[in-house]
C-alpha cells in the first residue's frame, strides 16, 4: 500500500530472523510493521526514513 517510511530498523549486512520487524510504514494514518518473511541477511535497503513509497515498490532485499 502507498505510504511513508517512518523508521528503518535494520542495516545492510544484518542477519534477521523470520517475523523480525524491518521497518515501520505509515499508510492511511496507521503504522504498519514490515516483517521479514524468513531468516535471512539484509542485502539492500531501497528506502530511507521520511520517503514516500508506492504500491509494488521494493523496500528491502533479503537474501
Amino acid at each position: 500500500m502507498p505510504g511513508k517510511i517512518l523508521k528503518v530498523l535494520v542495516s545492510k549486512g544484518q542477519a534477521v530472523k523470520a517475523g523480525e520487524n524491518l521497518m515501520m510504514l505509515e499508510a492511511m494514518k496507521m503504522q504498519n510493521e514490515i516483517l521479514a518473511d524468513a531468516d535471512a541477511t539484509v542485502k539492500a535497503i531501497n528506502v530511507t526514513a521520511g520517503q514516500t513509497v508506492k504500491v509494488g515498490e521494493s523496500l528491502i532485499i533479503l537474501g
